[in-house]
């Protein structure tokens, strides 16, 4: 299947875009404007739209990825720079054993049992070695064996109806024991909170 990754440097002396960067629900109207309208009940599943906001040492990024070629013409004249790449390359080069780098934010979180009592039930955010822990687990699940971990606290998203999402960035490297779990996990996404920023996992082949 195919997939695009286009990668925004948006301006951050526009009103706009800092309107943007302050709702986590602005930003995801945004985000869903480069995919058409009138995709149905669920139009983020529907086009395979993630997408993550990233602090780099040159500025603000937004990495967005979906599964139907991305309208940039939708986006305001002088919101930002964006460039666009397919996925199909990537995808394809996975195989058993491939040792890649990998980036996900991810929203990591467990629901407490009966022995919380009034809580019972509730998801509680995990962070540290136990968000670490939850990383390992999830990506073995999606097909990688991860090799090294490092995790840093993000900051939380309030969402719309005062929805939060605790936010870890986790980044390492990891061994592909299962190619096609790998390439449903970057094409779909992994965890809660996907609508906004969480789930996108990046990865990169490493050099041999």
């Amino acid at each position: 299947m195919t997939a695009w990754l286009i990668r925004i440097l948006p301006d951050l002396r526009r009103r706009d875009v800092t309107k943007d960067m302050a709702d986590p629900d602005q930003l995801h109207k945004r985000v869903m404007s480069l995919v058409p309208d009138d995709l149905g009940a669920d139009p983020r599943a529907q086009a395979g739209v993630l997408f993550r906001l990233e602090d780099t040492r040159t500025g603000v990024q937004i990495l967005v990825q979906t599964q139907i070629e991305p309208q940039l013409s939708r986006l305001p004249d002088g919101y930002g720079e964006a460039a666009t790449r397919q996925l199909d390359g990537l995808l394809d080069r996975l195989q058993k054993g491939s040792v890649v780098h990998y980036r996900i934010a991810a929203n990591p979180s467990k629901r407490l049992g009966k022995s919380a009592g009034t809580k019972a039930g509730k998801l509680e955010a995990l962070r540290g070695a136990a968000a670490e822990q939850w990383w390992a687990e999830r990506a073995a699940g999606n097909g990688l064996s991860v090799i090294t971990i490092s995790s840093q606290s993000q900051r939380d998203v309030r969402a719309k109806g005062g929805i939060r999402h605790a936010v870890v960035r986790f980044d390492g490297t990891a061994v592909v024991s299962d190619p096609e779990l790998v390439r449903t996990a970057v094409l779909t996404g992994i965890g809660r909170g996907k609508s906004y920023g969480c789930g996108l996992l990046s990865l990169a082949l490493a050099a041999r």
